[in-house]
């Protein structure tokens, strides 16, 4: 079974295929890191995990890259504050990151390129950017502007960039015109910042071109499947088609998936602002299995506000759901149900998956599977049945990463 999303970019459904070297190219924009994961992290990381779970449960190879970016003011600056090297504090939280989503079931992407091991090939691309003539010098930056393009071919800028672009204190939508288009290739690095040589002068390469160095080398432009949280749709997915279409006449990726916000007093989560769960504290005190059952409950374009409210009542819920599938799969006494009505739930939650990723229906249907067996005065398996409902049951385990057994 194929999976089908809506494409971010287009609006239109998409099937998610291997490209040709026969496994499917997924690339997940990844973390700064400069400080500790959030929910809102976790939610993002989620869905994508989910896919790539239903795409090897399909018999489809799966090549994975999550980029770390460990080059960024934001590091340099906070590694002052702690009198630390930025190296040191990237170091430190990368393994912090990995471990939280580890620790929430998020299979970890056998691909994770730094930023750090990258700089020759950002250097390349800025330098096949220049020879389009669309490089401009500004002050100590080096600016690409890329050429006007129809309607549809890219995310949308200008007066259609509040369809898709998220506005945050200190980076404002910029106004009409060409300014909209435009993004950094490189900047020269003062002081004792990291920074590199190149044909500018010594420093460091726009964040744009880092996904798109990344892509090239370890699987080849257009990708198969990309995204991240919905604030990664302009500037910097945008950019990345445009890089596609300069140097590789496509755009980055043949589907785009974004997901919406984890919310906190209705502002976006976010490290840079301090507005944030962390994800570790959460982990302690509700667990894996009834976090993931909250993050993946509404659908991933959806918005979500963090409410610890609403969070206890759905590890009751989740908790109410392991409880009725285990007692009705448990040894013994041996009820009259057979193994097909397990097969049957199997099989809907896997086409939810596969039709859109549709997490939240995949949740609602096993809490109706759940109410049903607690209505029935027979609710267990019959003798002989288990072990086939149990393998059915396994295999929702294995497409959601949810614990019900």
């Amino acid at each position: 079974m194929n999976l089908t999303l809506e494409d971010t970019l287009s609006g239109g459904w998409r099937t998610v295929r291997p490209g040709p070297s026969g496994s499917v190219a997924l690339y997940v924009c990844g973390p700064t890191v400069y400080d500790r994961a959030h929910v809102g992290h976790a939610r993002t990381y989620l869905y994508f995990d989910v896919a790539r779970r239903l795409l090897e449960s399909e018999g489809f190879p799966v090549r994975h890259v999550m980029n770390v970016t460990d080059v960024e003011d934001k590091i340099d600056q906070r590694a002052a504050v702690l009198g630390v090297t930025s190296r040191a504090l990237a170091r430190r939280e990368e393994r912090g990151f990995f471990r939280d989503l580890g620790a929430l079931g998020v299979r970890t992407p056998p691909f994770r390129p730094r930023a750090s091991a990258f700089i020759p090939d950002m250097i390349r691309i800025a330098r096949a950017l220049e020879r389009t003539g669309l490089v401009r010098r500004s002050g100590d930056e080096w600016i690409y502007d890329p050429p006007e393009r129809p309607p549809g071919q890219n995310f949308p800028t200008g007066a259609q960039l509040a369809r898709h672009a998220v506005p945050e204190p200190g980076h404002p939508f910029p106004t009409l015109g060409g300014g909209d288009r435009s993004f950094l290739v490189w900047k020269l690095q003062p002081g004792a910042r990291p920074s590199w040589p190149s044909p500018w002068g010594r420093g460091v390469p726009g964040w744009h071109l880092e996904c798109f160095a990344m892509a090239t080398r370890l699987l080849g432009v257009p990708v198969d499947l990309h995204g991240g949280a919905r604030d990664l749709i302009y500037p910097h997915h945008y950019a990345e088609n445009e890089i596609g279409f300069a140097l590789c006449r496509s755009r980055f990726s043949r589907s785009f998936l974004h997901t919406g916000f984890v919310l906190q007093n209705g502002a976006k989560m976010a490290k840079s602002s301090g507005n944030l769960v962390p994800l570790r504290a959460v982990l302690a005190a509700v667990g894996a299995g009834a976090l993931r059952w909250y993050l993946l409950r509404p659908h991933h374009s959806e918005r979500l506000e963090w409410s610890e409210r609403d969070l206890a009542r759905t590890r009751d819920e989740y908790a109410g759901v392991r409880r009725a599938v285990r007692d009705w799969l448990a040894p013994g006494a041996g009820g009259r149900r057979g193994a097909a009505r397990a097969e049957a739930l199997a099989e809907a939650v896997r086409r939810d998956l596969a039709r859109g990723l549709r997490t939240d229906h995949a949740v609602a249907r096993l809490v109706r599977f759940a109410a049903e067996l607690g209505r029935e005065s027979s609710g267990r398996i019959a003798s002989g049945e288990r072990a086939r409902a149990r393998l059915a049951v396994r295999s929702i385990e294995r497409r959601t990463g949810i614990p019900l057994l």
